[in-house]
């Protein structure tokens, strides 16, 4: 018997026994977790889903894909070109039960993504600090970097980011993340946060 899962926004068919990668989940090597979100599961078809299956796999490790290079060259402007790399973060699981029913009560923890699991303890209050006026004072004042205002610093705020200190230590995937994330679609880079931020710090 076989399935059709998806996450991260993506199918795949399944066997008890296969090792995949997926987009990166919210757990830790060693663990069980439950996919919900079943497209088809032997005979049985969903709408979109199928009722009360599941796929259980355990976590082998957290890894990266192979490296992608970036390359973009703009014409008439001086010849401008940029070159970046990316390794996007993997899950690998090996599958290890396909419950056709009664996987909404198999105490199984849900496999979900990492991007929309909730933010962990330390960036939590900064969320809740964010709409309270006197709290957010304590933090930088983010309309400093190029292109951000009132409404773009509360975004950044309830994601966790309230000072130039955590963007000047971002790392290339921590601009790939947090503009996915946010939607900026480029504006981190295009910019220049990183480097502006190491100097509005000191």
């Amino acid at each position: 018997m076989f399935a059709v899962l998806k996450t991260g926004g993506k199918q795949y068919k399944v066997a008890s026994g296969d090792v995949l990668r997926v987009e990166k989940l919210a757990a830790e090597a060693g663990d069980t977790v439950q996919f919900n979100d079943i497209l088809m599961i032997g005979d049985a078809i969903g709408a979109p889903f199928v009722s009360g299956a599941g796929v259980q796999a355990e976590v082998i490790d957290q890894i990266k894909g192979e490296k992608v290079i970036h390359f973009v060259r703009r014409r008439r402007k001086h010849s401008s070109k940029r070159t970046k790399g990316h390794r996007q973060q993997l899950t690998l699981i090996r599958v290890t039960d396909l419950l056709a029913d009664g996987a909404d009560k198999s105490g199984v923890k849900a496999a979900i993504g990492a991007g929309s699991a909730p933010r962990t303890a330390e960036a939590a209050p900064a969320a809740k600090t964010a709409k309270a006026p006197k709290a957010a004072a304590s933090g930088d004042d983010l309309k400093k970097l190029s292109g951000v205002g009132p409404a773009l610093e509360k975004k950044l705020n309830e994601a966790g980011i309230t000072s130039f200190a955590q963007i000047a230590g971002w790392s290339d995937a921590d601009v790939a993340r947090y503009d996915e994330e946010l939607g900026l679609k480029g504006k981190i880079e295009k910019e220049g946060w990183v480097a502006q931020s190491q100097d509005l710090k000191a």
